[in-house]
């Protein structure tokens, strides 16, 4: 069973899309991500995130020109400043940290 493990703000839960299903056995964190504002954005943040140790999916909720919900699921928790590392390389911005 998957656990859920909030990134930054608590209180910024929003209910789950059909993208959010987790892998078997991983947990679940979750990030604000400004400045995304069409697919190819996602993409260059989700290849990004990807790279760092453990993670199994990046699932993205995209929201032009808002904050996009980016849910990360892993082996373990995450360090917060390396999914912020991996937001930036991509060129954007983690809007919780």
């Amino acid at each position: 069973m998957a656990q859920h493990i909030p990134f930054g703000r608590p209180d910024a839960a929003p209910a789950a899309s059909a993208d959010d299903t987790a892998p078997a056995g991983t947990v679940s964190q979750e990030v604000l991500v400004t400045g995304m504002t069409c697919g190819h954005c996602a993409a260059s943040v989700r290849e990004e995130i990807s790279e760092l140790d453990g993670v199994a999916k990046v699932s993205i909720d995209l929201n032009r020109g808002g904050a996009s919900r980016v849910v990360v699921h892993s082996a373990a928790p995450l360090d917060p400043a390396a999914v912020a590392a991996a937001v930036a390389e991509a060129g954007y911005e983690v809007a919780n940290a």
